[in-house]
């Protein structure tokens, strides 16, 4: 019987493939210029023979230190960014917000979750879009706000690059944190967001997509 992969069995091979490629691009570039290995050892306070399998890949689970390490002593600055990959990991409260967002939709407003970009490559995605067979609204949630700017930022440029967004929902989840949050901000956003939550309930309580963006505490 076939055993599924965890997440963490693929970010060990992720780690494993990095590793490897770092290794080489370090070697190739100390070749290129002209350095020995006990050379660019010295120069990243290492062994010889650490440096050596970190090269070839063979040093067992070398570190961010040592690849940094290594990658100075030939000019080189490592730098590792991460990317979203497959399906959302979404928190509880998200969850949560969300499904009770569902609750409140009347008929014939539709919600469909995990609306992807239409742009291909990127695996950007609206939590969820709901349609009135006239108007759409996309929906992005927010269980625990931390940074409201940079919220406002990610939903501009989700909006820049979809022209099928329409207009945009910040649901976010009922607590007294976050309305603390929003009581702070919600002025700063009103231009992005110009509806308040009654409004937007009205709507979907009548079987309307809004056609305006606004923020829902819920």
């Amino acid at each position: 019987m076939a055993t599924r992969e965890r997440p963490g069995d693929r970010g060990a091979a992720d780690a494993r493939r990095l590793a490897l490629e770092l290794g080489h691009e370090i070697r190739r570039t100390r070749q290129r210029i002209g350095m020995s290995v006990a050379e660019t050892a010295t120069h990243a306070g290492m062994s010889r023979s650490q440096l050596s399998r970190l090269e070839r890949g063979a040093l067992s689970a070398p570190t961010v230190q040592q690849l940094s390490r290594a990658s100075r002593a030939v000019g080189l600055r490592a730098s590792v960014r991460l990317y979203p990959e497959g399906p959302p990991v979404h928190d509880r409260a998200s969850l949560a917000v969300l499904a009770r967002f569902t609750n409140v939709l009347a008929a014939p407003v539709r919600l469909t979750r995990e609306v992807g970009l239409p742009i291909p490559g990127d695996l950007r995605a609206w939590d969820a879009r709901i349609h009135d067979g006239n108007a759409t609204a996309s929906i992005e949630c927010e269980g625990k706000l931390e940074d409201v700017q940079a919220v406002s930022r990610r939903i501009a440029l989700k909006l820049r690059d979809d022209p099928e967004a329409g207009a945009v929902i910040l649901l976010v989840n009922r607590t007294e944190r976050n309305r603390r949050v929003l009581f702070e901000h919600r002025e700063a956003l009103r231009a992005q967001f110009p509806l308040d939550g009654a409004a937007i309930l009205r709507d979907l309580r009548a079987g309307r997509v809004p056609r305006a963006s606004g923020l829902l505490l819920l």
